[in-house]
């Protein structure tokens, strides 16, 4: 279903903050919210959509993965970390092609929207496979190009980056740009200052990878006296908007030097795969800004932001020894919080905003009695539950049914799985340490 003019009739809306209203209606024009009245009146000629007993929520972001990877989920299973990325991963991606990326990111795309996706924030290369893949798709797009300073073509690396953002950056209304340095241990000193400085000229963020485990931390402070994240403080990273993926192991002494350009990305589920330890993140949980992100689903399996957040706060209650902590509304509120740092016009239900909405239907067996529908999106429910997914006023999913050629993607991409078999390894350009 596509339409200018949509009425969401007679829905229940759940706002950024967990409140739940009264039915209302929902009147969406050219893409936005033009106007939200009472149930009872209906104004104008509109596509209307029947939401009695629904609920109406902001769309999620994915605020960190890599997209492509949905190609290699599965590939890399019961290792460490260490072996995870030199043994499995790196090796396979060496060999990866543009559109083995572009087949990759349009399933990844799918399986997010199905999971209430609207936005997703990608570091990855190959980026314009990416690009194309989010148009492809319909769905909203925050695309860093992956750059290694320590790789030998590490120069070749940022001048694609540079050009790409001077080409695509303002061309798509659901898509933005930024640059992509992997993280400070693999774009050491000159390197990481010379792309923090490129994405400053071109008016842009940055999305890196910093203190992921305990060891990148210790070694950091052996090698040069600071920590990843006080680096790219010295480096300027945190004067421009920043998504910081990961960041579980963050000190306390990091938290000073934080501010409001500065996101965090949390992926819990990785972190219990690859038995990353408990970090820090949790007991900091006051003093940092964040949200959820899914990482890549070799590494996570699933592109669920609401499956990351279930987990932290079931992680963090356990962490932390107190069940009273990691409060649903809280929770709720650091789903939405992936809005922030991605400039769209999102995130809330209000007149003027954009349509990135979803429908949702707990009166199925998973979610059902419905007592607290936050408690039961948070704590029950799943994919079957979203009914219709959102963007810009157009459905990427109606009635359970995703808009794109599903089988067409599943086939390309299952041509790509048999011929990353074929070709094996490769040589990888970085080791993980």
């Amino acid at each position: 279903m596509n339409s200018e003019k949509i009425l969401l009739r007679n829905g229940c809306i759940i706002d950024e903050n967990g409140s739940v209203s009264e039915q209302k209606n929902i009147y969406v024009n050219e893409g936005r919210i033009e106007k939200i009245t009472d149930a009872e009146s209906v104004e104008g000629e509109y596509n209307e959509v029947d939401c009695e007993g629904l609920y109406i929520t902001p769309g999620f972001v994915n605020l960190h993965t890599h997209s492509p990877m949905n190609i290699l989920k599965g590939i890399a299973e019961d290792v460490s970390i260490g072996d995870w990325f030199n043994e499995k991963i790196f090796p396979y991606e060496s060999k990866l092609e543009a559109e083995d990326v572009y087949w990759g990111a349009a399933m990844a795309a799918a399986e997010m929207i199905d999971n209430g996706v609207t936005a997703f924030a990608d570091h990855y290369f190959a980026q314009e496979s990416v690009y194309r893949a989010a148009e492809y798709m319909g769905i909203r797009a925050d695309i860093a190009p992956t750059i290694f300073g320590l790789s030998e073509d590490y120069e070749k690396q940022l001048s694609d980056a540079e050009s790409f953002i001077h080409k695509y950056n303002g061309k798509n209304s659901r898509i933005n740009l930024r640059f992509g340095p992997h993280a400070p241990y693999t774009c050491p000193g000159k390197q990481l200052k010379e792309i923090i400085d490129s994405a400053k000229k071109l008016g842009v963020g940055i999305h890196i990878h910093a203190s992921e485990t305990k060891e990148q931390v210790e070694d950091s402070v052996k090698l040069t006296g600071k920590t990843p994240i006080q680096i790219l403080d010295e480096s300027g990273g945190l004067d421009i908007s920043a998504i910081i993926a990961h960041g579980l192991w963050t000190t306390d002494d990091d938290v000073s030097l934080l501010n409001d350009n500065v996101f965090f990305a949390f992926c819990p589920k990785t972190y219990m795969k690859l038995s990353m330890g408990e970090g820090n993140i949790y007991k900091l949980k006051n003093k940092l800004n964040y949200s959820f992100g899914t990482d890549g689903a070799a590494s996570s399996n699933t592109l669920s932001p609401l499956e990351q957040a279930r987990l932290f706060a079931l992680n963090g209650k356990l962490m932390l020894g107190d069940a009273a902590e990691f409060k649903i509304p809280e929770i709720w509120k650091r789903l939405m919080n992936g809005h922030g740092p991605l400039g769209f016009n999102t995130g809330k239900i209000k007149e003027g905003y954009d349509a990135d909405l979803l429908i949702w239907d707990l009166n199925l067996p998973n979610t059902f009695p419905v007592y607290d529908p936050l408690a039961s999106i948070i704590y029950s429910s799943d994919a079957r539950n979203i009914k219709c997914t959102m963007v810009q006023g157009e459905f990427l999913k109606y009635d359970g049914k995703l808009k794109a050629d599903i089988n067409l993607i599943a086939e390309e991409t299952d041509k790509i799985c048999k011929k990353i078999i074929r070709r094996g390894k490769g040589i990888s350009k970085v080791q993980y340490n």
